[in-house]
């Protein structure tokens, strides 16, 4: 299964945006569900539905850092380059997209910490899944296009 269709199934079963993405891709990342959906939780809803950067760009940008990130201080080479990478991304999922901040995507929903509950009304106003699958299907064009050494 691809991981846009994967990661919009994820969000539409309960799972915020970022943890959709971010999910979606353990099979690539080789971390466990529960590890990576607990690690990216903070990130739905734009970081806790401050409305900032969308948890769907956020769960993306977790991907790219795990499989191409770097652990090691002060290797300015690798750093700028993976920026490179996270600029060229949040650039073509903008184009997508209009934004790549919530509540610009939103058009400004409050931001009350509660979760809204999910109904049907709440999936039909919100675009978060396609967000989430826009997301999934640039991480799966990058990775295409950088293949992974093994």
């Amino acid at each position: 299964m691809e991981h846009g269709i994967k990661a919009a199934e994820l969000f539409l079963s309960g799972y915020n945006c970022a943890q959709a993405v971010a999910v979606a891709f353990c099979d690539v990342t080789g971390l466990e569900k529960e590890f990576t959906a607990k690690s990216i939780s903070a990130f739905g809803g734009g970081m806790g539905r401050l409305r900032e950067v969308c948890g769907a760009v956020s769960g993306m940008f977790f991907v790219l850092g795990h499989l191409y990130g770097y652990h090691t201080p002060g290797d300015d080479t690798v750093k700028m380059e993976l920026y490179k990478q996270v600029q060229a991304l949040a650039e073509k999922f903008r184009q997508e997209n209009g934004s790549i901040v919530c509540r610009e995507i939103l058009k400004n929903p409050p931001t009350d910490p509660a979760p809204c509950p999910r109904t049907a009304e709440y999936y039909a106003k919100r675009p978060c899944a396609r967000m989430v699958k826009s997301a999934a299907d640039l991480m799966d064009a990058f990775i295409a296009e950088h293949p992974l050494e093994n």
